[in-house]
């Protein structure tokens, strides 16, 4: 059985945690086959994915970051994974959403995330809404309750 730093140190490398119902899933096709691989929940949840964004937001605590994790799913999958990195990167930039949305790019090799969902810790700032906007992304949950944002929107 692993400790949680154990375990919390496997998940940063994208090693299997068969244990906490984890699976190991290859690098999306793309320009980022040389990216580590993403841990896939078991089941494509909403609840699911929303736990891993948890999980990412833990991650950037522990890297001494904002309290900030996000995902993208596109067809039940997660493609991209944001850890907050504005203060580790001096970065204001890098917000998590921005980063997740910069990941998944990547790892699709396009710019374009038609039909992917984007599921964050908190409600996305105006600067990540715009980038969700811009990349195409087709809907926003956000929270513990998994809210809906719904269709990102360049103003509020």
């Amino acid at each position: 059985m692993l400790s949680e730093r154990g375990a919390c140190d496997r998940l940063r490398r994208g090693i299997l945690l068969g244990a906490a119902g984890l699976l190991l899933v290859p690098a999306a096709r793309g320009q980022g086959r040389d990216l580590p691989a993403i841990v896939q929940p078991e089941g494509p949840t909403r609840e699911a994915f929303m736990r891993r964004a948890f999980d990412i937001r833990r991650i950037s605590v522990e890297r001494g970051d904002q309290a900030y994790g996000a995902v993208i799913v596109k067809d039940g999958r997660i493609v991209g994974e944001g850890i907050s990195a504005v203060i580790t990167a001096n970065d204001p930039t890098a917000h998590a959403e921005m980063q997740g949305i910069r990941d998944a790019a990547r790892r699709l090799g396009t710019r374009d995330l038609s039909g992917c969902e984007m599921y964050g810790t908190s409600r996305a700032c105006p600067m990540c809404e715009a980038g969700a906007y811009w990349a195409g992304i087709s809907r926003m949950f956000y929270g513990e309750g998994i809210a809906d944002a719904g269709a990102p929107r360049l103003s509020r």
